[in-house]
């Protein structure tokens, strides 16, 4: 009977053994990912500061040639090309009119 209890603290040990490698592979994914979320979120805030400084750059110059932007684009219409006209050729003797 003690040999079952020996092999069932050692089971318990093996189980818990596992469980803390687990847990602690777990958080080394979880500091990653937090890692990862950072590094994201300063790359987002230096394109956002860069956007600022571009659009600034833009009304400066937009200024400078008293030209101000509104912010809409003003897209010109897209012309259709005019169809040809086909004329009516008369059909002269002895040719066939397929309609």
């Amino acid at each position: 009977m003690s040999k079952k209890i020996e092999r069932m603290k050692v089971k318990k040990q093996k189980v818990r053994a596992n469980h803390v490698d687990c847990h602690q592979k777990f958080q080394a994914r979880i500091h990653e990912a937090e890692d990862s979320m950072k590094a994201q979120h300063l790359i987002i805030e230096a394109l956002v500061d860069e956007k600022d400084n571009l659009l600034q750059t833009i009304h400066g110059l937009q200024e400078a040639n008293n030209s101000p932007f509104d912010g809409d684009w003003e897209e010109e219409p897209e012309e259709e090309p005019e169809e040809e006209e086909i004329e009516d050729i008369p059909l002269g003797e002895g040719e066939i009119d397929d309609e």
